[in-house]
């Protein structure tokens, strides 16, 4: 994994800590695994902050925040993550997973025609957020499991290759010098 860009742009303890609307965490963010680039941190970090960015609710990075630390999965990614939907692609994942959730609940799909009035949000609600949840919940899942386990592949591969490049430099005779016959 590139853990020197990350490190580069992920922000550092210190700097988290000093962030005085954070300090009712307490000694929370003290904790070391929560900042470590690690494959179990960063793998973790990617199931939280991808399963969050799939999830239609308000304040998804305090979400992915409080499961980060609960986890023990590195924070700054876990939030960073988060962002995956953003304004630019809210409206495409989450009409999927609209899609997604009438299908699997065999619901004719509705147009989409939004009013501010309490009787539109009471009946469309209902209608337009049960399948988008149960639609968002599964794709949540179903991506965030496979981030894991591509992140967990990626970085052992990583090693893996890492420990074979330094075996063939290692074992690798000496040639040319001054004492080879």
């Amino acid at each position: 994994m590139p853990k020197k860009f990350m490190k580069r742009y992920l922000p550092t303890p210190e700097k988290v800590r000093s962030i005085r609307s954070l300090h009712f965490l307490g000694d929370v963010l003290h904790e070391p695994n929560l900042w470590h680039i690690n494959r179990h941190s960063v793998a973790r970090a990617f199931l939280v902050g991808v399963w969050f960015s799939f999830i239609p609710m308000p304040f998804q990075m305090l979400g992915a925040a409080l499961c980060a630390i609960w986890l023990n999965a590195n924070l700054p990614l876990s939030v960073a993550l988060v962002w995956i939907s953003n304004p630019l692609t809210m409206p495409p994942i989450f009409y999927f997973n609209y899609r997604l959730g009438a299908w699997i609940l065999d619901r004719p799909l509705l147009a989409f025609e939004f009013q501010v009035s309490r009787e539109w949000l009471g009946h469309r609600l209902v209608d337009i957020g049960i399948p988008l949840y149960l639609g968002s919940l599964i794709t949540a899942t179903v991506v965030a499991c496979l981030a894991y386990l591509i992140i967990q592949y990626i970085w052992r591969r990583k090693i893996r290759t890492d420990w074979r490049q330094r075996r063939r430099t290692h074992s690798r005779p000496a040639t040319g010098g001054p004492h080879s016959s």
